[in-house]
């Protein structure tokens, strides 16, 4: 199959899938699928000349990513200006294979590779500030109270444009060697999905207070 420039997008020799590159996507469509579908995302970068991974929100505006934190954190200070790597994964399943060797997990994964850079106007933090809050919580920013100065000040937001990057993606049952296809060993999938439960009050939420109905619409997954 002859592949578009639009399937070819974000490969770059750095985001190119060495092992099992039948299972890579580098279009645009594919590797969103997978950063809308789950909020938690991790960042590799270096820090005082040494590796450490920051676990933390990314949501994604058009075609950057974009992520959040104190204005004081030694993290997010190391990461402006520099060379990052984000990566998302959600996990669909265990496969159960008749061998050990070939036992897998379906999951959907998105790394994507860029150099970090921080929203500096306060208008600007604000709105990337409210979208994240809106793509969690659709109908939520104008029901609470309002940001203030100082909450802006003290909230860092960092950004990558999302230009040199991979989606991986396997799906389906075991793949085992033909020969164990003989054997009396049951394989298959045992599926799995992260899923969101009934919402708990606060204890001190105010007397007559009822879940918002803006609460149904979250979704994640």
């Amino acid at each position: 199959m002859t592949q578009t420039p639009q399937d070819t997008d974000l490969k770059t020799d750095r985001s190119r899938l060495r092992r099992a590159h039948e299972r890579g996507a580098y279009d645009r469509d594919t590797l969103y699928g997978v950063l809308d579908a789950m909020p938690l995302g991790h960042i590799g970068y270096q820090i005082d000349g040494r590796p450490s991974v920051l676990p933390t929100l990314q949501w994604r505006e058009g075609d950057h990513l974009y992520w959040h934190g104190s204005s004081a954190s030694r993290a997010l200070r190391a990461m402006e200006g520099a060379e990052v790597c984000i990566t998302v994964t959600l996990l669909d399943g265990y496969v159960l294979a008749r061998s050990a060797f070939h036992h897998s997990v379906n999951f959907r994964s998105a790394m994507v590779f860029g150099r970090a850079e921080k929203v500096t106007d306060p208008a600007a933090k604000q709105a990337r500030l409210k979208a994240m809050t809106e793509g969690l919580f659709p109908g939520r920013w104008e029901r609470l109270r309002p940001i203030t100065e100082t909450e802006i000040k003290a909230t860092a937001v960092l950004r990558i444009p999302i230009e040199e990057a991979s989606a991986k993606i396997r799906s389906g049952a075991p793949k085992d060697d033909e020969a164990d296809y003989d054997l009396p060993i049951w394989a298959g999938v045992v599926p799995m999905s992260l899923q969101l439960q009934s919402a708990e009050p606060d204890p001190a939420n105010m007397q007559g207070l009822k879940i918002p109905d803006h609460l149904r619409h979250i979704q994640i997954g």
